[in-house]
């Protein structure tokens, strides 16, 4: 990939843009704390050609996410169990819409 090619991925949410220390300087958090959400499997960083973990926009909401909840006081744990549950349901609600028809009646007819 070029430089190039790099740059025009940046708006793309899913491209692993951010480092370890940057995410977790962004995040205001440890390094420590998103390899436990990693270890959780909230989220699964990529890695670069050098073996480093590498971040991406989404990724970072989701960790977000997860520290919200754990500065709250719920456990790692639980609160990445929490994050991929309501992530499952943000899924499953936008699909359900997508295939919810857009015109016809609101309720069904009972046949007489």
């Amino acid at each position: 990939m070029t430089a190039d090619d790099s740059y025009g991925r940046l708006d793309d949410d899913d491209f692993p843009a951010y480092t370890t220390g940057r995410a977790a300087d962004m995040l205001g958090t440890t390094q420590g704390f998103l390899r436990a959400i990693g270890e959780a499997r909230l989220i699964t960083p990529l890695r670069s050609a050098g073996g480093h973990r590498r971040y991406s926009r989404y990724q970072l909401r989701i960790a977000a996410r997860a520290r919200e909840l754990v500065d709250r006081g719920t456990p790692i744990e639980a609160a990445c169990r929490i994050v991929i549950l309501e992530d499952q349901l943000e899924e499953a609600q936008r699909i359900n819409t997508e295939h919810r028809p857009t015109t016809g009646p609101a309720e069904p007819t009972a046949a007489a």
